[in-house]
């Protein structure tokens, strides 16, 4: 199962955005964030890929879910105006978010060329 942030999590495993102006990844492993709602039904297409997918690449990437219904301060700090809307996060650099249900392959390749991690 994945694990589903809240505000209070997100700060401490992601990003503390209330602490720090520019971007500062506190996390010790390279994320995806799959921001969902529970009635979108691309988002019910998308979750059992990322199930798998977690599976596939175990501790090589953390993937987290945030429900835009519950944590909408989270889904607004991000700008989120469709869903799902998937969040890669690389250990360096600046994260990078695109919309939409992917297929698994494309998952794969973002996680290659985003995150830097391979099966």
């Amino acid at each position: 199962m994945l694990e589903h942030l809240t505000l209070a999590s997100f700060k401490e495993k992601v990003f503390d955005f209330e602490n720090n102006k520019d971007w500062k990844f506190e996390g010790n492993k390279p994320c995806v964030i799959d921001f969902y709602a529970d009635w979108c039904g691309p988002c019910k297409a998308v979750a059992p890929v990322l199930e798998e997918l977690k599976k596939e690449y175990g501790d090589k990437l953390e993937i987290y879910k945030i429900d835009t219904e519950k944590e909408q301060e989270l889904a607004s700090v991000f700008g989120i105006r469709s869903i799902p809307s998937i969040l890669f996060v690389p250990q360096e650099g600046q994260p990078q978010m695109t919309q939409g249900a992917l297929p698994k392959e494309s998952f794969k390749q973002a996680f290659k060329d985003v995150l830097g991690v391979s099966e």
